[in-house]
């Protein structure tokens, strides 16, 4: 599919994620149930692809650079396994202590992460995900991280609805004071028993996610990063160092790939990242229509996306940027919320 046509499907499942209407299907209900079919043949055959420990990761990271009288930044983490850690054996090695450690570094200042995502979650358990962060008597996050769209795919949610309940969970978010950064959908044609033909049609089925979801993030003041090309090549080219043992949830490497993608654009939501915010021509950045940009993010790893203006010749406009990605290295154990 090209990035074109991949741009009007996306345009459509917003469209009919913000009016409550159909709009269009990711792929044939009969092709859906075949990717659904492998996939979950590809769990049973690697073992452990949902279910197992995940690290405690909440705390208090990078206390080197306490200040009195200054609280630390609040990070939140929400969506699914991928969210969530699953698949490493250490907190460190979970993308939000990775996040939290490289937070602190950048802002010279204590992070204080708090991960409510859930294993198996689908976009219809943001509601009660954000119902959590909200209700809770500590103050609003500065920043929320969103992971989430793969379980979308395989258990045949119609893409309209995925985009829906995402889009109510940054809308919320962002109405509550918060800055919300969401990793799209990654590409499920990279799990390893998963067999071509089928394996292609995964890849489609969760760019075109992948971009849907961000129209419908932007659209709602938030900013993605997309994580499937990321995903990808990267995984494909080194399956046993990026996967973890169960071969379907990352490795600690393939996590901290994952963070160093998002990390840009976090601090970028909190005015740290010290690169230019105008676009560089020489990187292939630029303003762009949503869905256009939308479906260029979805085609390469950590390519943000964020609005711009809110009008154009053809709608609303958007911010494409490609930041550099900085190594992060694993977090140290942080100390728990009083």
């Amino acid at each position: 599919m090209t990035r074109m046509s991949r741009a009007r499907v996306a345009r459509r499942i917003a469209a009919g994620a913000a009016y409550g209407g159909g709009g269009a299907g990711l792929i044939g209900a009969a092709v859906v149930g075949l990717v659904l079919a492998e996939v979950r043949l590809a769990r049973r055959h690697v073992g452990n692809g949902g279910a197992g420990r995940v690290p405690v990761a909440d705390g208090v990271y990078g206390h080197t650079y306490d200040t009195p009288g200054e609280p630390p930044l609040r990070l939140t983490m929400l969506g699914d396994s991928t969210a969530a850690g699953q698949g490493v054996h250490r907190a460190g090695q979970t993308p939000g202590a990775l996040l939290a450690s490289g937070l602190a570094a950048v802002a010279e200042r204590p992070v204080e992460l708090r991960n409510v995502a859930v294993p198996g979650a689908r976009s219809d358990d943001l509601d009660r995900q954000v119902a959590l962060v909200l209700s809770a008597p500590c103050p609003v996050p500065d920043i929320c991280v969103i992971m989430v769209g793969a379980n979308d795919v395989t258990h045949r949610m119609h893409p309209t609805r995925s985009v829906r309940h995402l889009s109510a969970a940054v809308r919320r978010l962002r109405t509550a004071g918060a800055e919300v950064v969401v990793g799209t959908c990654p590409d499920l044609g990279t799990i390893e028993p998963v067999q071509q033909p089928l394996r292609w049609l995964a890849r489609r089925a969760s760019r075109q996610l992948a971009a849907a979801q961000t129209i419908g993030v932007v659209e709602q003041g938030g900013r993605t990063v997309s994580l499937g090309d990321l995903l990808g090549p990267e995984f494909e080219a080194n399956p046993r160092e990026l996967f973890g043992p169960d071969n379907y949830h990352p490795s600690a490497e393939g996590y901290a790939t994952a963070a160093m993608a998002v990390l840009p654009t976090v601090c970028a939501a909190l005015g740290l990242w010290p690169e230019e915010e105008r676009p560089d021509v020489s990187r292939r950045e630029g303003f762009l229509p949503v869905a256009r940009a939308a479906a260029e993010a979805a085609s390469e790893a950590g390519t943000e996306v964020t609005a711009a203006m809110p009008t154009g010749p053809r709608g609303p406009w958007a911010l494409l940027k490609r930041r550099r990605r900085r190594r992060v290295p694993e977090a140290e154990p942080a100390s728990r919320p009083l």
